[in-house]
């Protein structure tokens, strides 16, 4: 599972509440209600949420835990190994020759 920058999803998650002030302030208005749920989609594809609301939470709870907090809070659906591969994929057909 990819996780998204701390700092893009705390600069996302500022964008949303501004916008969801300026809506609230004015609701009629079409451009500041559009703007607002392009923020919130955007929450959404971050967060891999399907609800804004639901993004608002996941990144609220990101931003205030450890890595291996959050992912043991998301039901087990990555799971972190205790060994990390760093760099390109062994190629076994060669180390086999």
């Amino acid at each position: 599972m990819l996780l998204p920058a701390k700092a893009e999803v705390a600069r996302q998650l500022r964008r949303y509440r501004a916008w969801e002030r300026v809506m609230l302030a004015s609701p009629h208005d079409r451009e500041v209600r559009s703007t607002f749920e392009d923020s919130g989609y955007t929450l959404c594809v971050l967060m891999g949420k399907r609800c804004a609301r639901e993004a608002v939470d996941a990144a609220e709870r990101y931003l205030r835990t450890s890595l291996v907090t959050y992912l043991r809070e998301q039901g087990g659906r990555a799971q972190l190994s205790g060994q990390v591969r760093r760099g390109p994929p062994s190629d076994r057909r060669s180390a086999r020759q």
